[in-house]
């Protein structure tokens, strides 16, 4: 994770304040001294709030939750919307319509109707229309896509909120905190810190200031949502190391399979020579009995006629 290092602050005039009668007393812990009616904000307190921001957005990023970006100012708002848009996520750099977050479905009606006017364009009902209500619904769609064409893609409210400047984005901040969403936000000397719960103490109004605090927060964003992507990867390559471990023990249960087959096969043969090995003794011993016996045995088995039979009729008869 970047981390703003202190020239690099001072350079971009982080550490300017505002004149000393517009200040607000909760801002005195940040406050490094006043120099020519201006109050000089400590940039040592400035990097360490800025890394215990850095690591929390991390966090959120990494467990796959959005976070949404308030800058209305016009020197912040096309740093912001230009940083923003790399590690896609949602911004506000128009106006703040009033109940953005805490009327939310009216939010995502209005969304949706935009996104209804997409669709007209590509399903053909757009060449049905006459020319007044083309250039209404075009209208209607540059309106929309001005407030929320940036939120498009926010399907629920925020897990987190970063606002650049409290004092101008108090609306979006007060709809924050009533529904305890998290607050990160730059905070200048005019500005009460206790609102916050995460406060960068700088200088909000320089656009080198804000572009660098931006671009430490956009990173440790980006290296917790990498952090998500390689996670994910790792659990399916170990899915498929689990299938293609299951399929493996499948072919080897088959291979024992095939090979227990045969053996039971030569046992079953084995068997039947057993069975008949004893017959074969059987016959040889019908041989070598005399016709006396042979007859006893035959009217044993009740085979009848045997007065008039001979040894070998005798024999086959037995045999059968």
């Amino acid at each position: 994770m970047s981390k703003a290092k202190f020239e690099d602050l001072l350079k971009a005039g982080a550490h300017f304040g505002h004149l000393k009668r517009k200040w607000n007393p909760a801002m005195a812990p940040y406050i490094f001294e006043e120099k020519k009616g201006i109050h000089i904000i400590d940039l040592n307190k400035t990097i360490a709030n800025l890394d215990h921001a850095s690591a929390a957005l991390k966090q959120i990023a990494k467990s796959g939750k959005k976070i949404l970006f308030v800058a209305t100012k016009k020197q912040a708002k096309d740093i912001l919307a230009e940083r923003v848009k790399e590690i896609n996520m949602p911004y506000v750099t128009e106006r703040w319509s009033g109940g953005m977050l805490t009327n939310f479905q009216t939010t995502r009606k209005s969304i949706r109707k935009m996104t209804s006017i997409d669709k007209m364009k590509t399903d053909g009902t757009w060449d049905t229309l006459n020319k007044r209500e083309r250039l209404f619904k075009t209208r209607q769609r540059e309106k929309l896509e001005k407030t929320f064409g940036s939120i498009a893609d926010m399907t629920r409210q925020p897990a987190a909120i970063f606002i650049v400047d409290i004092l101008k984005e108090h609306i979006a901040l007060a709809e924050a905190k009533r529904l305890n969403i998290p607050t990160f936000a730059m905070v200048d000397t005019n500005s009460n810190p206790k609102m916050v719960d995460f406060p960068i103490p700088a200088n909000d109004d320089a656009t080198k200031s804000i572009a660098l605090v931006l671009d430490v927060v956009c990173d440790a964003i980006k290296e917790g949502l990498e952090e998500r992507k390689t996670a994910k990867d790792s659990m399916k390559d170990e899915k498929k190391e689990e299938k293609s471990g299951e399929k493996e023990e499948v072919k080897a249960e088959v291979k024992a399979e095939k090979v227990e087959e045969p053996k039971a096969e030569k046992e079953e043969k084995k068997e039947e020579k057993k069975e008949e090995a004893p017959k074969a003794e059987a016959k040889e011993d019908l041989s070598a009995k005399t016709v006396a016996d042979l007859k006893a045995m035959a009217k044993e088995e009740g085979i009848s006629g045997i007065s008039s039979m001979k040894k070998a009729d005798l024999i086959k008869a037995l045999s059968k």
